[in-house]
């Protein structure tokens, strides 16, 4: 079982969030693809902001990231242009602040 829950995570960047007046985070998808580009980063050879504690497991690390606020989750609405250039009526944009490079 995965600690904290997904709930608690997504409780706790909230309160964080309305803390610093960012936009909360309405969706757990949100939240796994923000852990996952951490994941991908902490892969891809970017040092950890915090001590392992779960040894070597990149998804666990960004998640202890998270918990401990080393790492934000920002949503945004995405502009017409963002819109109307991936083809989509609505889309969700996470925004990991300018810790690493977004991936695409």
């Amino acid at each position: 079982m995965l600690h904290p829950s997904y709930m608690e995570l997504i409780e706790h960047i909230n309160h964080v969030n309305e803390q610093q007046g960012v936009p909360p985070i309405n969706s757990r998808y949100s939240l796994v693809i923000a852990a996952a580009k951490r994941a991908r980063a902490l892969i891809d050879g970017e040092g950890p902001m915090i001590e392992d504690p779960v040894g070597g497991r990149m998804l666990s690390l960004a998640i202890a990231e998270m918990e401990e606020e080393k790492i934000g989750v920002v949503t945004r609405e995405p502009s017409q242009e963002e819109i109307h250039a991936k083809g989509f009526d609505e889309m969700s944009v996470v925004d990991l602040s300018d810790q690493f490079e977004d991936e695409e």
